[in-house]
């Protein structure tokens, strides 16, 4: 949670500010001077708007202790904001390469000037916004949508001032849909990975870790004889949780404590898992997959029907 502590509500303001400030110049801009990258920068400062004021509530959200209505915590207020933020960028996007394919084929007049003049602005304030923002973008997945935002509207701007200098000397007009659909896509390149991590870890998938090996390294703890019903999920990017039943030698529960600690001194060195519980056993469970699925459970179940 230390990473996160960055996001004080100073820079929080200040990138909001700055943001809302850019969003109403690039759109004065681009209507004035008939630029659609300077239109599509400016609906992405918007959007970058509400991804702060998103990230920055879903933030505080996270910072709750865990209670009775949610005993891991709040931490994927985080995860969930993260995806929406991610989805609002290709949103945009798609809306933007069809307003670009548009341009494309009626090319409209474009004031080079006053296009430049405001795409400096813009990439002044977009700069300023991703510097503040790229600290957290290394270990939480909510700081990285964010900073995705401000990335790519400061790689916009400078191919927005690449745009207006081929306007302005050349009068190459086709070139501001180009660069917007260049941008675009690759917004959508970038913003594809992070929807998909999201979703992996709202369906409690497990991180990429090879079962048989944490099997095999368990198996050499002594009095561990078998291992199975393994079950690997992530709360959010930044926690692992680990539940296993282990076959364990008849022994008293306080010969029992010091091989739960080698195992949650193994799993959370080697694998990074944070959280682990454990259900020790004798013979019950011994012949059975180290994978436990439906259709395994079921006829488990009627064999001790049976019984």
């Amino acid at each position: 949670m230390a990473e996160d502590e960055h996001m004080s509500g100073r820079k929080f303001f200040a990138v909001t500010v700055l943001n809302s400030a850019i969003t109403i110049v690039e759109a004065v801009g681009g209507l004035l001077s008939g630029s659609l990258s300077l239109l599509s920068d400016a609906f992405h400062n918007l959007g970058d708007t509400f991804s702060v004021i998103i990230s920055y509530i879903a933030h505080r959200i996270s910072l709750r202790d865990e209670d009775e209505r949610n005993t891991f915590g709040y931490g994927r207020a985080q995860i969930l904001a993260a995806m929406l933020n991610a989805v609002l960028l290709i949103v945009v996007s798609i809306f933007l390469v069809v307003e670009a394919i548009k341009r494309l084929t009626h090319p409209e007049t474009i004031n080079g000037e006053l296009m430049m003049t405001v795409a400096i602005i813009g990439l002044i304030a977009n700069l300023a916004s991703t510097v503040l923002m790229h600290r957290g973008a290394k270990h939480n997945l909510n700081m990285k949508a964010t900073y995705l935002h401000f990335l790519s509207d400061t790689l916009s701007s400078v191919g927005i001032i690449f745009g207006a200098a081929m306007v302005q000397w050349y009068n190459v007009v086709i070139i501001d849909p180009i660069i917007t659909i260049i941008v675009a896509v690759y917004i959508t390149c970038e913003s594809w990975p992070i929807i998909r991590h999201t979703i992996t870890i709202l369906m409690q998938g497990a991180p990429k870790i090879d079962y048989d090996t944490v099997k095999q390294d368990l198996m050499q703890i002594d009095g561990i004889t078998n291992v199975h019903h393994i079950h690997i999920w992530m709360i959010d990017e930044n926690r692992i949780m680990f539940s296993a039943h282990i076959n364990m030698r008849d022994m008293l529960l306080s010969e029992a404590e010091p091989i739960y600690h080698q195992v949650e001194e193994l799993l959370a060195k080697k694998y990074g898992i944070c959280h682990v519980t454990l259900q020790a056993e004798d013979f019950r469970g011994r012949g059975e997959e180290m994978i436990l699925n439906e259709d395994l459970k079921q006829q488990l179940l009627k064999r001790q029907n049976e019984k």
